[in-house]
């Protein structure tokens, strides 16, 4: 049997206790499942399951160490409380993918959601920005509570952008009413021109939405500077050009690449810079181990390398 997974995550008092028990209160969601309630982190505030909806009497509340987590504590609990859902209050020093790693097989994500304080999220960005990403990039919407006018909903924004443009982002203030976030988004280039240019400061943008809604682009002709990797194990013509990315610091940068396909007759070495003009078709390919995006270049030049080589989202 399916057991679905509520996990909440974010920082020491960021209101993730306050957050479960209030949901927790509201009869729409507690309808008599036998809920494991489980804890990673304990804050100030303290559940009260005798508030819960129903009285509390299907909900099992269990504290656990997070240096502890394995598959084998987690199915131990499932089967000692015959666990119909599971509703997860994260570490917030813990990295998310340790969890996820975790799970037992039948244990599936029905909700990720991040609380941050608003009064504090700026200076744990700052300080531990691999964290505050992680949980970020894992979440289905951020919450910034404690929130309230002095704040600049712009620079919250962009630091949730930098992780993900389909997050929500909800601002709940001080007196308990809670905005959306209804900031635009558009893409720093035009889509619709006869030759999409891609700028390098502008990369990271363009090969995110290229790999997350890809279909629009089925057709487009579109200019970038990249660097290409090729060798004796790509088809003749075939080479793999793109940037180097850091979505949020020196752990996490990877080199997002596209296949693509020319005819031109110039000398290419791993490593070299050009700047390529090429049209889109989706079409299976080995380097994706399926369909992907693949360029057919129309010019294809050498260039030097841009100012800045790595390409980032901010």
């Amino acid at each position: 049997m399916e057991v679905p997974v509520y996990l909440f995550t974010g920082f020491l008092e960021s209101g993730k206790t306050r957050f479960i028990q209030e949901m927790m209160t509201d009869d729409r969601f507690n309808e008599g499942e036998r809920t494991l309630l489980l804890v990673f982190e304990e804050g100030e505030e303290e559940y009260k399951p005798q508030y819960f909806a129903g009285g509390g009497n299907n909900v099992h509340v269990e504290y656990a160490d997070i240096d502890e987590l394995n598959e084998s504590m987690l199915t131990v609990l499932e089967k000692k409380y015959g666990a119909q859902r599971v509703i997860v209050e994260y570490n917030g020093m813990a990295e998310v993918g340790k969890f996820f790693d975790a799970m037992p097989s039948n244990w599936v994500i029905a909700q990720t959601l991040m609380l941050a304080d608003a009064t504090t999220f700026m200076n744990y960005n700052a300080n531990m920005r691999q964290l505050t990403f992680d949980k970020m990039q894992a979440s289905e919407a951020v919450i910034f509570n404690r929130f309230d006018n002095s704040f600049n909903k712009n620079e919250f924004h962009k630091i949730v952008r930098a992780a993900g443009r389909r997050i929500e982002i909800l601002y709940e203030y001080k007196d308990g009413h809670v905005e959306p976030d209804n900031i635009q988004d558009p893409l720093p280039f035009d889509i619709n021109a006869p030759v999409i240019e891609i700028k390098d400061t502008d990369y990271a943008e363009f090969y995110r939405d290229l790999v997350e809604d890809g279909r629009k682009y089925e057709g487009k002709t579109v200019k970038f500077r990249g660097i290409i990797a090729i060798d004796d194990t790509l088809p003749k013509g075939t080479m793999v050009v793109g940037r180097h990315i850091m979505t949020c610091c020196e752990a996490d940068i990877f080199y997002g690449a596209f296949v693509c396909e020319y005819s031109q007759n110039i000398p290419l070495k791993k490593r070299d810079w050009v700047m390529l003009t090429g049209k889109i078709h989706f079409k299976r390919h080995d380097v994706y181990d399926g369909v992907g995006p693949v360029f057919s270049a129309l010019e294809l030049q050498k260039t030097d390398k841009p100012e800045q080589e790595l390409a980032t989202f901010y």
